[in-house]
């Protein structure tokens, strides 16, 4: 795919951001899009967010559970970039309106200590460079309309990023991060259960795959970064006046609330 088509497709997606205004999808265009194409084109669309000022807190992964893969018939992992813009406060207020089509995720992320440049990551060295470990909440959300999305999708539209929110920090060095037991509830009623495991079968496990993809990408992931290890268990759709409260055994709990 042509640089000049790269940017055209990295603009709109940008336009449906600050529109609010989602797209067809791109994987069924005719257009011969690839999966590093799709990479290209999540570039110059995070791209349009440095130039105005946003900045770099970390990565996700995405598509990581089957719950999520099954849902969106997606089947295999993707990644984002985490923005400063992208962050809210645990109980902070987020505008539902800022977004097109919300879903939330809970999830486990990882603070780096030290860089981790693949190939070669292992599960023990996520462990041994991780400084704490909290729950989290990802609200995912599609530039692609009706989240008729394809990995291509996916992959340019940022790894359907939205906003996330953060729980306290624990270290994880005497926790089974694969067994924690996450609950997820919904304006009082429980709607998702899950645990660590769910995330490419140990959430270390998903932050080493991670290092190793970007390291073909010459990306590391560095110290004092911000790592969301991907849902434990299927997408809940979001709106106005929701309140969502999770936690997982062993490391605590995280609640986001919309207006």
């Amino acid at each position: 795919m042509n640089a000049d088509l790269i940017t055209t497709l990295s603009n709109e997606l940008h336009h449906a951001l600050v529109a609010r205004s989602p797209v067809p999808p791109l994987s069924g265009r005719g257009l011969g899009l690839d999966v590093r194409d799709a990479y290209r084109i999540q570039q110059g669309f995070i791209a349009h967010r440095l130039a105005a000022g946003d900045r770099v807190t970390g990565k996700k992964i995405g598509v990581t559970s089957e719950a999520v893969q099954q849902m969106l018939d997606v089947h295999q992992p993707d990644f984002g970039i985490l923005l400063q813009s992208m962050h809210y406060a645990a109980g902070q207020p987020i505008p539902a309106a800022s977004l097109i089509q919300p879903r939330a995720e809970g999830e486990i992320a990882f603070f780096l200590r030290r860089d981790l440049r693949g190939p070669g990551v292992t599960r023990d060295d996520v462990l041994d460079a991780t400084e704490a470990v909290a729950a989290c909440f990802e609200i995912v959300d599609s530039r692609i309309r009706d989240w008729r999305i394809r990995i291509e999708d996916t992959i340019a539209d940022n790894a359907s990023c939205g906003v996330y929110v953060l729980g306290e920090r624990v270290s994880p060095h005497a926790l089974d991060l694969g067994t924690c037991a996450m609950t997820l509830e919904k304006n009082g009623e429980c709607v998702a259960t899950g645990l660590g495991s769910a995330a490419l079968g140990h959430p270390a496990d998903a932050v080493a795959w991670l290092a190793n993809t970007l390291g073909s990408f010459g990306i590391p992931l560095l110290a004092g970064e911000t790592i969301l290890s991907g849902s434990l268990a299927a997408l809940i759709p979001v709106q106005a006046g929701d309140r969502l409260s999770m936690r997982i055994t062993g490391i605590g709990g995280c609640t986001a609330v919309f207006c």
